[in-house]
């Protein structure tokens, strides 16, 4: 058809670091666009060879070589469909975070990102000189534009392609996961697409990389702002639109997928970052401490959705405070899972650590000590285990148990990915009966009893901790949207209840500086964005 110009995207999982992967995953798309789909142009994600984000991969001496030689493959193998895609590039000793046009052997345009964004889980500008210029090239004699991903949140980028006539833009991104973000992305294209006058095409990475998840979700706009297309979440796809060139109207070639709830994207989420957390570094499988509780409960379910039940292991640990139904529920989920089960009784451990210290806590009465060496008992077993099988661990400590710091370092901290690090103990409650609504997959026992640690007899969370309701309010408040402790009482909370949280949330920064990464799904979680002292003077109430 020639008054049409298809454009597919490729919604792709990249590897950061592994350059000759990447371009192999590029040029397959390439081949599958041009031949099953007769597609004229393929738009790829930001950085889409290096992958994202490459941090001080960028500072390795030999990436201009690697990416150089990796544009030439391009240039040399790619007919028959022109490419669009993100890479790192030098020029006059300045590297850019580049965006570049391959047809018919030759690069005839290139883009360099105009907005870095330097807030979050961002540092653009640590890496990256900021780009001043836009441009367009001619294609089937359609005026295209290209922006990358933070330049569509800005005025400025899309105002000079407007200036210069653009009919289509195409915006690269690099776009991780957060609770709204979909929204957020239709409302920011809608406005653009308005201001120029244009439809946009948003391509999105998808997967996995170390705490950020990217979930895909690419989606197309007309040059009034309705969404014309918006590609799945969570997976990869090679989808394509038709941009007639005589109306500028926008067909997709497939029909949109629908909107996720707000459950089904975290668990999706957690799966993602799992799976490729294990896959992409290789690791055997997991294994995992289950107690018969919510947390170990919707982690285990996690693994299995994301790795099969053959390479997930649950060990149930018990000692003298865990209760009968416990130890039932661990083994009743283990069956309903269909993974490894065992139970290794921490008693013997606990016991002969206790003979060694005697004479040490002569004269001193029992406290957390004895509570936390349980927890180290089980956090040794575990990762015994994991050496002797290459297993990673799992941890299983939620974000209000991370805020407050309700976790023992080297005992139920012990482990390599923490798979509800960013999850409220409320939404880990939400998503065990969303993950039951797919099929049976946790005793409906563990949501309904009180949550415990048992490590002391008839202990209760909430023997020490606020109710969870009213915890994650606060910790939402004070960690997510930076109220101090005067404003978050003056919402309607206790006083005294505020200030014990929000000092816990100070003291405990030690260890979560110990803690291990886990899946980002809220726009402030412990890790890249959260970078705060650990020996401070600062008073949250001042």
């Amino acid at each position: 058809m020639t008054n049409t110009l298809r454009v597919a995207m490729a919604q792709l999982n990249f590897m950061v670091g592994d350059i000759p992967g990447n371009l192999q995953r590029i040029l397959a798309a390439a081949a599958e666009a041009r031949d099953q789909h007769q597609a004229d142009l393929l738009l790829c994600s930001e950085l889409a060879l290096t992958g994202y984000p490459p941090e001080d991969l960028l500072l390795r001496p030999s990436l201009e070589t690697r990416v150089e030689k990796a544009l030439q493959q391009l240039k040399d193998e790619l007919r028959g469909i022109t490419l669009v895609l993100g890479y790192p590039r030098y020029q006059a000793g300045r590297l850019y975070n580049m965006a570049g046009v391959i047809h018919e052997g030759e690069l005839i345009f290139e883009y360099a990102k105009q907005c870095l964004p330097n807030f979050q889980v961002f540092d653009e500008k640590r890496y990256f000189v900021a780009g001043s210029q836009s441009g367009t090239f001619n294609l089937k004699g359609c005026r295209i534009g290209l922006s990358i991903c933070e330049d569509i949140w800005h005025s400025g980028p899309v105002g000079q392609l407007k200036d210069q006539g653009v009919e289509l833009i195409l915006n690269l991104n690099a776009s991780p996961f957060h609770a709204g973000k979909t929204g957020l992305r239709q409302q920011v294209l809608a406005q653009r697409a308005q201001e120029c006058g244009a439809p946009i095409i948003y391509v999105n990475q998808f997967g996995g990389q170390d705490e950020l998840v990217f979930d895909g979700g690419s989606i197309v706009v007309n040059a009034q702002g309705t969404p014309v297309f918006t590609a799945p979440h969570f997976c990869e796809s090679l989808d394509c639109v038709d941009l007639c060139l005589e109306s500028g109207t926008l067909t997709a070639c497939q029909p949109s997928s629908p909107e996720l709830s707000l459950e089904a994207a975290v668990y999706q989420v957690l799966v993602t970052g799992v799976r490729d957390y294990v896959e992409k570094n290789r690791f055997p499988g997991v294994v995992l401490g289950l107690s018969g509780g919510i947390d170990s409960a919707v982690t285990a379910a996690v693994a299995v959705d994301a790795l099969g039940p053959e390479r997930v292991e649950v060990v149930m640990m018990p000692f003298r405070y865990t209760a009968s139904m416990s130890i039932e529920d661990a083994e009743a989920q283990a069956q309903l899972l269909g993974v490894r089960y065992q139970a290794i009784s921490i008693e013997p451990l606990y016991d002969s650590f206790m003979q060694q210290l005697a004479p040490s806590f002569v004269g001193r009465q029992p406290d957390t000590t004895e509570e936390n060496l349980q927890a180290r008992c089980r956090g040794v077993l575990l990762m015994a285990l994991s050496n002797k099988t290459g297993a990673l661990v799992l941890t299983t400590g939620n974000k209000s148990e991370v805020a407050v710091g309700y976790s023992t370092l080297y005992g139920d901290m012990a482990g390599g990915f923490d798979v509800l690090k960013d999850v409220p103990k409320t939404l880990v409650y939400r998503l065990a009966n969303y993950r039951n609504s797919l099929s049976a997959a946790i005793p409906q026992r563990v949501i309904d009893r009180p949550p415990s640690a048992e490590l002391a007899p008839d202990q209760k969370d909430q023997d020490s901790l606020p109710d969870y309701d009213e915890l994650d309010r606060i910790l939402e408040l004070y960690v997510e949207q930076d109220y101090s402790a005067h404003a978050i009482i003056a919402e309607g909370f206790d006083a005294d209840v505020v200030q014990r949280v929000i000092r816990l949330v100070d003291l405990n920064e030690y260890k979560r500086r110990q803690a291990p990464i886990g899946p980002r799904i809220t726009q402030r979680g412990f890790g890249r964005d959260r970078r705060y002292p650990i020996t401070s003077g600062w008073r949250a109430g001042e």
